[in-house]
This record gives structure tokens, C-alpha cells and sequence, in this order.
């Protein structure tokens, strides 16, 4: 901001000083200090660039619509425009400018909120039809003194339909003498047939650095020493917000004793923050995973009166200035950060990696909704820097699955079949919670060494698929493929009419890529076999009907009407034997730990008498 301009006449009588100096008088800075040109108007630099420009080339819209979060500066921009458009200069003569002189009778008028011909319409109060016909109808009169009428209405959005579709038809073809200025914090509430007829101006959040160096100026204005620590502080507690903000400076003004200067500890104290260093602390200790340390912390900053919910969100903001650092080495001379931010947080940004920054982030993004809706915001906020300390020494998910893959396997336990490499099954929602085992015999495919694939059938060119991650390959190969011929490097397939054209150069690439061979690929019209997954269809209903014939699963099904044969998994083998110890080739009851399960759904109060039943089956079974 160029200069400050205050509301006051600049020469007022011994009267008026003397009423302006008692409590009574007192103007809060943010009205005090409350922007008058374009020039004093700080953070909006595009909008202030556009407007000037428009009114040097005589293309003033006339219809505004101003939005932005609060304390920006919407309605004082309403005011400046309106001054622009109906300012006549000192000599009485002059017309529309960017810079309004702030002497004449049109530009006084206005700033005292006096001026007959600038309206100005809380919609938040009046939302009806009726309050918007009135503006309708005082649009047919021509100004009284100044040569624009002009018409702001702030919280344009809290207007009820029917007031939006009265203003419609005056909004898009207004007369000539007649300006709209629209301000709001709630865009997306306001019809598109509204914004379509007016020019849009985003107001942006003023950046801390902005606001730190407009709250000094204010300060320096005012005779009051703030501390610089003092004056981030407020500017980051604003959020943006210059009202906010000189609302805050007032506050912190009012708490100093005697007129003394704004310290940061009496900033901290009025805003419920704890120190920033006892924040360094703190969040040092969580990440080391010093539980007691980071408690007594806690309890301190308690103590003292720190909200614990603001604690976290301190917590939040440093981690994201740390993340930042970490890619943006700059900051570390960033002036707008203290020093004590710029040094300790590059110290941070040097010690963690970004997986545990982020999983930081989001276990304080979650905890503070826990906080925020919690009874004892104390306890909960405890609880969130518990569990933080307790995943402090834990890798990250991408160093976990480095560590497996980087792993040996573990041998196989004496007289287990190898573990089956096609392609990876599914397991049954119900699998393993009340389930009666059942063992069903399965071939197991050939290993594939991990130099060069060992490709000896179908099943193993699809495993490989899956194997190399080409996941739309794998299932395309599975439910659109029918094997003609397997004679490698020759294939001949079918393919169903909706596969893709490609699948077979896919198929091709993935094939030479793998086994470092030219595979021939060939079509055929003949009908081959079925695909792989109308096979295994085939199977799962071959298993279903097998298991069903199983005398353990026939005498839970009558002692448990409505329960049912959800799911059949091959994965342990067993045959049951007669007197004469020939196999039956039905599945059996296994339950070991490798055993699969079918999983039969017997209600909850069912479950002791089903284990009853299945010890008296065993023992008739014996």
C-alpha cells in the first residue's frame, strides 16, 4: 500500500480531536485504515491492472461481480469503483478515473456512505422479490447528483431464486446511467445466468509476506512497537484476511500493558498457539518416537493454555514448510519464515524422507477431524501423537515391499507340493471364517525359472502375463482367447469376436521379450479348446458337485437348513480311503493350516453344534 488515508477530515477542529481521543470515537483499524484508491488496495494487483485499463480506454463493464473469502476487500472495491465512475475532480469538471480525487462533493458524499445515487443492499437480510423490485424500479430515474448510479448488493448469494430471475432481464440490457456490483464468499450459490452477464473478479488470499509488511506499516502509523515474530504471527492467523488480520493487531494492541509493545509470547497467549520452538520440539520428539517426551510436552503446552487442536494444526503446517523444503532448497533464505522456521525446518527436511512426511500428514489430518469431534480434545489429540510415535521407527509401504521382494523364499515344508505359479486366485469373501476344509486335488503347474520362463503350456504363456503385470493382457488372454495348437514357438489360437485387434502383436512382444525368442503366432477358425476361464467355470462346478457329495458336507447341510457351498478352493490335496485303501478320488476334510476351505454359512448361534457335528462325522469317519 502506496499510503494509508484515513476517514477522518484532515483538519478536524479542537472539538473533534477531543471526541475522536475518547474510547467512544474509537475507530478499529480495519475502518481506520480501510483502502480508498486502487493504489492502496494490497494483494489484488491483477484486478487493480484490469480496472485501470478499462476505465483509460472507456470500457467500464456494467456489471460486477467480486468474490473471494472474507476480509479481502470485495465491498471496499464496490466503493472504489463507484467513486471511479461518479468523481468530478477538484475543479468540478473531470470525469471517470481510476484515481479518484477524494475531495469533491460526489467523492465525500461517498465515503461518508451518504450519496443518494450509490445503494448499497445487504441480501443477506433481504432476500425477497420484492426487495430486488425496488432496485428495478429506481433503475427508471436518472441519477439525483452524480453520473452513475450505483447499486451494490453484498452476499449477492443468500438471494432466493425468484429475486435472481426478477434481476435478470435489468441485469443484461441495464440503462445507460446504471452500474451492478455484486459481491460474495459463496460463488457456486449464484445462478450462471447471473455470472454470465457480469465481469468476474476473483479477490485472492494476500500472502503472509503481504500482510506482515502491511501490519507494520499500520503499526509504524500508529506509534506501536510490534515485535517482527509478533507480526507472522498474526499475518498466518489471518488466513488471508486483511480484515482478520488488523482485527487481530487490534486485540493484541488492547492486551499490551501501558502502551508497551506486541510481543510474540502475548500473540501466542491471545491466539491459544504454543511457542514455535516447543512446536519444533514437539513434533522432533513424535518423529523419534519418544512417547513420554512428546506427552510431557503436550501437557505443558496445556498448561500454559494452548488449544492442543491448534497444536496439531501448527504441527500440520510445519510438516507441509518442511515437505516444501525438501524440493524448494530456496526457502531456507525465505525472509517471510522466522528463523527459527527457516533453520529447523531444513534440519527436518534433511532427516525425513518424503513417505514419512506424508504418512505424517495424513495420520494429523485425520487425528485433528478426531479432535475436532471428540469430548475430551485433550485425550484424542494425546491419542493421535500416540500412534504417531509408535509408527516412527516403522519403514514406509514402498520400503516394506523392497524389503519382500529384495527377500528369499523360504523352503517348503517336507511333503508339500510346490506352490502353484499360474495365475493368482481370488480368495472367497467368506474364506476362512467358520469354514469346513476341504481338500481338492489340483495339478500344479511348472516352475518358472526367474532367467528365462519355462513356457510348456497355455497356462504358463497366461501366468506370464500376470507375472510380467501386463494385468488387461492377462485377463484378455484368460476370457477371449481358445487354444488351437500349443507347439512352441508356434501358437494357433481363436480369438472371441469382441478381443482387441492388437492382442495378438501384445501377445507377440510380451513373448519375445521374455523368453528373447521370435514366437509364430497364427489364428485358426477351428474351435479349440475352451478358455481358460470357462475352464476353470467348468472345474469350480466339477468341485462344487464333488463336494457336495461328501458325506461331512451332506450332514451339515440337512443340520443346518439354508446353508449353503459358497466357495471350493484347490489348494490342499487329500483322497479319502477305503477299507482297502483305494482312493476315492472325492475330497476330504483337511484341516491343517494349508488347507483351503468351502466355505458353508451357518448362522452365528449354529457355530457350537456345528463343531459337535464335525467331531462325531470324524469319528464315524475313523
Amino acid at each position: 500500500m502506496s499510503q494509508l488515508i484515513e476517514d477522518t477530515p484532515s483538519t478536524p477542529d479542537a472539538s473533534a480531536r477531543s471526541a475522536w481521543a475518547s474510547p467512544a470515537g474509537y475507530r478499529v483499524l480495519a475502518r481506520k485504515y480501510r483502502p480508498q484508491t486502487f493504489a492502496d488496495l494490497i494483494g489484488q494487483e491483477t484486478m487493480v491492472r484490469i480496472l485501470r485499463n478499462a476505465f483509460a480506454q472507456g470500457r467500464v463493464a456494467h456489471a460486477f461481480m467480486l468474490t473471494g473469502v472474507r476480509g479481502v476487500g470485495k465491498t471496499t472495491t464496490a466503493r472504489i469503483i463507484a467513486r471511479a465512475l461518479n468523481c468530478t475532480g477538484p475543479d468540478g469538471n473531470g470525469g471517470p478515473t481510476a484515481d479518484p480525487c477524494g475531495v469533491c462533493a460526489n467523492c465525500t458524499a461517498i465515503l461518508a456512505d451518504r450519496h443518494p445515487d450509490v445503494v448499497e443492499m445487504d441480501a443477506a437480510s433481504r432476500t425477497g422479490v420484492d426487495d430486488v423490485r425496488e432496485i428495478i424500479e429506481a433503475t427508471r430515474f436518472r441519477p439525483l447528483q452524480a453520473r452513475t448510479k450505483v447499486f451494490i448488493v453484498d452476499e449477492v448469494h443468500m438471494l432466493s431464486r425468484n429475486a435472481f430471475n426478477a434481476l435478470l432481464k435489468t441485469l443484461e440490457e441495464p440503462p445507460p446511467h446504471v452500474k451492478f456490483i455484486f459481491a460474495t464468499t459463496e460463488l457456486r450459490k449464484v445462478p450462471l445466468t447471473v455470472l454470465s452477464r457480469c465481469q468476474r473478479f476473483d479477490l485472492r488470499r494476500v500472502s503472509v509476506k503481504e500482510l506482515i509488511a502491511h501490519f507494520g506499516r499500520i503499526a509504524e502509523a500508529e506509534h506501536i512497537a510490534v515485535e517482527p515474530e509478533a507480526l507472522a504471527l498474526l499475518a498466518r492467523a489471518a488466513d488471508g484476511s486483511v480484515r482478520d488480520g488488523l482485527s487481530l493487531l487490534d486485540q493484541a494492541i488492547a492486551q499490551a500493558e501501558g502502551g508497551g509493545p506486541v510481543t510474540a509470547a502475548a500473540v501466542n497467549a491471545m491466539l491459544g498457539l504454543a511457542d514455535r520452538a516447543q512446536v519444533f520440539d514437539l513434533l522432533e520428539a513424535v518423529m523419534a518416537g519418544r512417547v513420554a517426551e512428546a506427552l510431557a510436552q503436550t501437557e505443558a503446552a496445556y498448561a500454559r493454555g494452548a488449544d492442543l487442536g491448534m497444536l496439531l494444526q501448527d504441527m500440520l503446517e510445519i510438516l507441509h514448510t518442511v515437505s516444501r523444503m525438501k524440493f524448494i532448497p530456496e526457502l531456507r533464505q525465505d525472509l517471510s519464515l522466522s528463523e527459527t522456521d527457516r533453520t529447523r525446518s531444513a534440519a527436518l527436511a534433511e532427516a525425513l524422507s518424503v513417505p514419512v512426511l506424508g504418512r505424517a500428514w495424513q495420520m494429523l489430518l485425520k487425528g485433528l477431524a478426531e479432535v475436532e469431534a471428540a469430548p475430551d480434545r485433550r485425550a484424542a489429540a494425546e491419542m493421535v501423537l500416540i500412534r504417531l510415535c509408535h509408527v516412527a521407527d516403522l519403514p514406509p509401504p514402498g520400503e516394506l515391499v523392497r524389503r519382500l521382494e529384495k527377500a528369499e523364499p523360504k523352503p517348503a515344508p517336507a511333503g508339500l507340493a510346490p506352490p502353484d505359479r499360474r495365475a493368482p486366485r481370488t480368495a472367497s469373501p467368506t474364506e476362512g471364517i467358520g469354514a469346513t476344509a476341504l481338500a481338492i486335488p489340483e495339478p500344479s503347474a511348472a516352475s518358472l525359472p526367474a532367467d528365462k520362463p519355462r513356457l510348456t503350456s497355455f497356462r504358463d504363456v497366461v501366468a506370464l502375463a500376470a507375472a510380467e503385470r501386463e494385468a488387461l493382457l492377462h485377463a484378455r488372454l484368460t476370457h477371449m482367447v481358445h487354444l488351437v495348437r500349443f507347439a512352441p514357438p508356434v501358437l494357433e489360437l481363436r480369438l472371441e469376436p469382441d478381443a482387441p485387434r492388437d492382442l495378438v502383436s501384445q501377445l507377440a512382444s510380451l513373448l519375445q521379450r521374455s523368453t528373447g525368442e521370435r514366437w509364430t503366432i497364427a489364428l485358426s477358425h477351428e474351435e479349440g479348446e475352451p478358455t481358460l476361464a470357462e475352464q476353470e467355470k467348468a472345474a469350480d462346478a466339477a468341485r462344487r458337485r464333488a463336494a457336495a457329495q461328501h458325506p461331512l458336507v451332506q450332514a451339515i447341510l440337512e443340520a443346518f437348513p439354508g446353508a449353503r457351498i459358497d466357495a471350493v478352493h484347490p489348494e490342499a490335496e487329500a483322497e479319502t480311503r477305503d477299507a482297502s485303501g483305494e482312493g476315492t478320488g472325492s475330497p476330504v476334510p483337511s484341516f491343517g493350516e494349508d488347507a483351503a476351505f468351502a466355505a458353508l454359512a451357518p448362522s452365528a448361534g449354529e457355530q457350537d453344534d456345528q463343531d459337535e457335528l464335525t467331531e462325531e462325522s470324524e469319528e464315524e469317519m475313523e
